[in-house]
């Protein structure tokens, strides 16, 4: 005689290299079984994303707006479309230091190479660093750029966006608890059953410390570190966050952590204020009443939003 044997409830994830850096999810399962094929369509949507927007797969959907967008309106998907919508809004509400055209200059650094712009490179390409022009119709769904050498690239919003709709997937399955990461961009669902999951900000100079832990539930962190991806050359670094108006390296911050409801914007929000610095950038996170920041500067002065008490 068969007998069924009882769903066991565990802990199940997966990870892998993917868009420049890790990706995982960790969730608790009633049925293992089934919280195994929930890890692998989170999997999965993360390849899809990653195919459709990496500037470094040149039939992606963003490659090919890059290529071509400047010659005439282009119609894109309803996904990149948002983004892109979302972005412009970001650079509107930050006076421009977020910005997605960025990469007009940003695709010349290659940071596993140690190779940079010259000053010469970064004088002709700057133009094209400008949000303004990009155009979108929201009623056609187009995309055009108003010059040639405009460039875009999601990097700055991407990985939250893509944690925060894997989120939204388990939870339309009826997923309770769980931990979705995409390398500086953590969105959590629900608690750690009983206990908030407790996520460390890392001290951006020494990758065994860490600046604060926070204890998270249902919210989204974000941080970006001058750490992350970087090169040194004759006592500077030059790292990946780049200064829209100069299409340099910003300076003067190490690290910005960005808590909120929503990973596309703690993801966004962390970019922003990065390159704002750290008196500008608390001006704008009180902008939003629902987000909160920590910004370690170059000096290793931590300041927090007003949300934020400093630990004693």
């Amino acid at each position: 005689m068969l007998v069924a044997l009882p769903a066991r409830a565990e802990w199940v994830g997966d990870g892998m290299d993917l868009m420049g850096t890790r990706v995982s999810v960790e969730l608790w399962a009633d049925d293992a079984a089934r919280g195994r094929e929930l890890v692998a369509e989170i999997m999965a949507e993360y390849r899809r994303f990653d195919d459709a927007m990496s500037t470094y797969k040149p039939a992606s959907e963003i490659s090919l707006v890059n290529a071509h967008a400047a010659e005439a309106p282009m119609a894109i998907g309803d996904e990149l479309f948002g983004l892109v919508e979302r972005s412009l809004a970001l650079s509107v509400a930050s006076g421009g230091a977020f910005d997605i055209t960025y990469d007009s200059v940003g695709y010349l650094y290659d940071f596993r190479a140690h190779r940079r712009p010259t000053d010469e490179q970064i004088a002709e390409h700057l133009g094209a660093v400008d949000y303004r022009h990009v155009v979108l119709d929201r009623e056609r769904r187009t995309i055009f750029f108003k010059t040639e050498g405009v460039r875009i690239n999601l990097g700055g919003i991407a990985k939250g966006y893509i944690v925060e709709r894997a989120a939204a997937m388990l939870r339309a399955k009826g997923v309770e608890h769980a931990l979705l990461n995409a390398g500086g961009d953590t969105r959590v669902v629900g608690d750690r059953r009983g206990q908030p999951w407790i996520v460390g900000i890392r001290h951006p100079r020494a990758a065994d410390e860490v600046v604060t832990r926070l204890p998270l539930v249902d919210e989204a962190i974000s941080t970006s570190g001058d750490y992350e991806r970087f090169f040194e050359e004759n006592g500077h670094r030059y790292h990946h966050i780049l200064n829209p108006a100069t299409g340099r390296p910003t300076e003067g911050i190490l690290t910005v952590t960005v808590i909120g409801p929503d990973g596309t914007m703690t993801d966004g929000l962390d970019t922003a204020i990065f390159v704002l610095g750290a008196e500008k950038g608390l001006e704008l996170i009180e902008s939003y009443p629902e987000y909160e920041t920590i910004i370690v500067d170059a000096a290793g002065k931590v300041s927090y939003s007003k949300g934020l008490v400093a630990p004693q």
